[in-house]
This record gives C-alpha cells, structure tokens and sequence, in this order.
C-alpha cells in the first residue's frame, strides 16, 4: 500500500535538531493516523546526522535514509528524495520544521479539492502567523531576493523560499525530474518549471518560527543563488529565442 504522504527531509549536519522534528512527525501520525513515509536526505554532513537517522529508524515508523559523502546543495538532497518518494503527495520540510507538520492540512485542503497541484507555504500574506521572526539582515534580504525574482525569473509569488511546500506525486516527480539547480535557489526554478508546464500553484499562509542554527552563509549563498538566478534567465531567454 502506498503511502498517503511522502515527507522529504534535506540535512546537513543537523544531529541536534532533527530527533525532536522526526519525533514531532510521529506525534502527528499517531494523532491523525495518517499514512506518512518519511525520507531524510543527509547532504553529505560532517557530523552524526546520518547515524542518527539510522538509529532513529527503530524508533520512527517509515523512516528511511539517503545518504552521500559530499555536500551537494539542498537543491540536489530533495531531489534525491523526491525522485525516491512512493506517496501521493509529497511534502518538502525544513529540518527544523519552522513551520508545525500540522499546517500540512492548510495545504492538502489545496491539493484534496483537486483546485491545485502544488502548495505552497507563504510567510508573507495577511494571514501568515510569524511566531518569531527572522533577524533584520535576513528580512532584508529576503525582500531584496524576491524583488530579484520578479524581474528575472518568475513573477506572482510573495515568498517563493519558504521551505514547507506539498506537491502532488505527479507535480513533484516531473518538476525535480527536470531541475537542475542544486543549492538553495532551487524553490524558484521548480516554481518556474511548475507555471511553464501548467500546474497550478496555490501560495498558502502558514505558521512560521525562526530557528537558530541556520546553515545560510549570508555571502555566499546569497552570491550562489544570484548567479543561479542568472542562469535560469540565460536558459529561459535561449529557449525563447529557439522557439521565435
């Protein structure tokens, strides 16, 4: 029997927050008997995330575990997992779960009428519930980010890099069959690929917390995801200009 619900993981060197997520996830199984497969991606950590998991797997029904020597991208992790997931749905978590596993209901109400194939969480709309809020220099960033990506990318979404987004099985294996981004701009090109092929895309409020101990390295990752970005504007221009 299938699983109702795939949950895809993507850690790097995350032993001392993922038990209590994993746990979190069982908590919510027991109370709503939901058919859940769990997939943690361990994105070539340093430290015990792998090992954790493992041992966790005794402890967590339908746990499992991908695991690779070198760190790839959060990007490259959840497409390892989603291209390994059997559920129906396939929900993409951060390892932290800054937004609760209960909120999988607000999306799958999305999904369940059929109105939408993919969902996904949004920190910025009205009735978004942002429990604690990120540092200043992260906000910014963030509107600087998606202003970026309105004009280069993909327009029509408020916050394209909250890491809680369900897709159905069909969306989610197509989309990251296709993608090719690896690190962490890899929300706006599946978002991209999702409007070039017609599924619809449903942007949902949802509770968020801040978590400390975010692997984000300001510079650098902000240097990689523009650059990404940029890619992704050369491809679509070529393409465009193949089909003229």
């Amino acid at each position: 029997m299938l699983p109702e619900t795939t949950i895809v993981i993507a850690a790097y060197n995350e032993e001392k927050r993922l038990a209590q997520s994993l746990r979190k996830i069982q908590n919510y199984r027991a109370a709503t008997d939901l058919p859940v497969e769990i997939i943690v991606v361990d994105d070539g950590s340093t430290d015990n995330t792998a090992l954790l998991v493992v041992t966790l797997c005794l402890e967590v029904e339908g746990l499992s575990l991908i695991s690779y020597r070198r760190n790839r991208g959060k990007g490259y992790a959840l497409r390892a997992g989603v291209l390994a997931s059997r559920g129906k749905m396939v929900l993409l978590s951060d390892a932290d779960f800054s937004t609760p596993i209960e909120d999988l209901e607000t999306l799958r109400l999305h999904l369940s009428s059929q109105s939408h194939q993919i969902a996904i969480g949004s920190r910025a709309l009205a009735l978004s519930e942002i429990v604690q809020a990120q540092p200043l220099w992260r906000r910014g960033m963030s509107r600087v980010f998606n202003r970026i990506v309105r004009v280069l990318v993909v327009d029509g979404f408020q916050d394209t890099q909250c890491g809680f987004k369900l897709f159905t099985a069909e969306a989610a294996r197509q989309l990251f069959g296709a993608a090719q981004i690896d690190r962490f701009a890899y929300d706006v090109e599946i978002l991209a690929l999702a409007q070039k092929n017609g599924f619809r895309v449903a942007e949902v409020p949802v509770r968020w917390a801040d978590c400390a101990g975010s692997k984000v390295r300001p510079v650098l990752d902000s240097l990689q995801m523009l650059a990404d970005l940029v890619k992704m504007r050369l491809v679509a221009s070529r393409v465009k200009q193949n089909l003229d």
